[in-house]
């Protein structure tokens, strides 16, 4: 059981390295007109701090940065321009008592720098910790009942990066 829960682990990380990967800086004039519709409607009142587009299995996304309320807001779109996933910064103050024990037991003498609620389909499904440890970095991932989804650090992505890199690198 542990070893098929590192093994669904690793290749959800690796999975999200790529994506990361594949992220490129776009501008409003080059979003499709449903994108761009959305956009107007989650942006209301925030500032707009940046556009990407990422595909991931063939399919493009777009991500938008926001501003709101002195916080951070990201909403991924789909080309249709549906809402996929919105991760927004809150107060450690309101993160669930389960979950705040959960994220607190894997800081390993860090510092909890951030914290963003996910929701998908308008539901909480996940909180994300950004964690500092002197010059390193990572995340932890707890769902909202208060168990642990995943965990990363730098070193992971750099990890996933090289091996993305060395794999389209590779000629058939």
């Amino acid at each position: 059981m542990i070893v098929v829960n590192g093994l669904v682990l690793g290749l959800a990380l690796c999975a999200n390295m790529v994506a990361r990967a594949s992220e490129k800086p776009v501008k409003m004039k080059e979003l499709p007109k449903a994108v761009q519709a959305t956009l107007q409607e989650q942006s209301k009142g925030a500032t707009v701090r940046g556009l990407s587009k990422e595909t991931d299995n063939g399919t493009t996304y777009y991500e938008v940065e926001l501003k709101v309320n002195g916080h951070n807001k990201d909403v991924l779109i789909d080309s249709t321009g549906a809402v996929v996933e919105i991760e927004e910064e809150m107060a450690m103050a309101s993160v669930p008592p389960a979950v705040k024990a959960e994220l607190e037991k894997h800081i390993r003498g860090g510092k909890i720098t951030m914290v963003e609620s996910v929701t998908k389909n308008d539901a909480i499904v996940a909180y994300e910790a950004h964690v500092k440890t002197g010059r390193k970095h990572s995340e932890v991932k707890v769902g909202p009942d208060g168990q642990l989804i995943a965990t990363e650090s730098d070193e992971d992505e750099a990890k996933e990066k090289a091996s993305a890199k060395k794999s389209s690198q590779k000629k058939p």
